[in-house]
């Protein structure tokens, strides 16, 4: 979708902390670019992360606003027109800046339209963790007394995780994109598009 929109040819990222959890969504972002760029025959960057090397731009904390503005301003100098910070309030700086400059900008966890509308302008869509998929799936299990325990993994398939809708931005985000994005989703959850396939690992 970011290289799909981007109008510079660059897209940002940066994370809290450098963690498994934070990581995924910042590799996750950056396969997404390549698999565009290796089917378009384009040259999309992603600035702050880079999964090969196992580097990329952090802040060290998930508090400070002051941090999420000055990450996304550094990113939107060096010539990204999205950004996705994966840091939980330090975000919220961020979406400030992008308001401010007039950047998309791609939440995570939850829809930053509806908990962080105040910016709700500048998001493209937000990255979700569907808590309320898997929390009703449990209740539901101890009330059919089919409840086991265990480790729960959201997927596409079971809509534990997704992407939430394009609100402000759905008029401009062209139909052919969209139908795209519906494509590579059957073809994850199909298992015939992987990750790490994209990413050479």
């Amino acid at each position: 979708l970011a290289a799909g929109m981007t109008q510079t040819g660059k897209v940002g990222t940066f994370g809290g902390i450098k963690i498994p959890t934070v990581t995924i969504f910042m590799k996750g972002f950056e396969a997404g670019v390549k698999y565009y760029n290796q089917v378009k025959g384009t040259n999309v960057q992603v600035l702050g992360w880079d999964t090969t090397a196992d580097e990329g731009l952090f802040t060290g904390n998930f508090e400070s606003t002051d941090d999420g503005r000055r990450f996304a301003e550094s990113l939107m100098d060096e010539g990204a027109d999205i950004i996705m910070p994966v840091a939980g309030a330090v975000g919220l700086g961020s979406a400030a800046a992008c308001l401010e400059r007039g950047t998309m900008l791609i939440g995570v966890d939850t829809d930053w339209y509806i908990s962080a509308a105040e910016f709700g302008p500048t998001y493209l869509t937000s990255v979700l963790k569907n808590m309320n998929v898997s929390v009703f799936a449990a209740a539901q299990a101890v009330a059919n007394g089919t409840f086991t325990g265990g480790t729960y993994l959201g997927t596409l398939t079971n809509d534990g995780v997704g992407i939430a809708p394009f609100h402000e931005y759905d008029d401009d985000v062209p139909t052919a994109l969209k139908a795209e994005l519906d494509d590579i989703k059957a073809n994850l959850i199909a298992g015939t598009l992987t990750v790490d396939g994209v990413l050479g690992l």
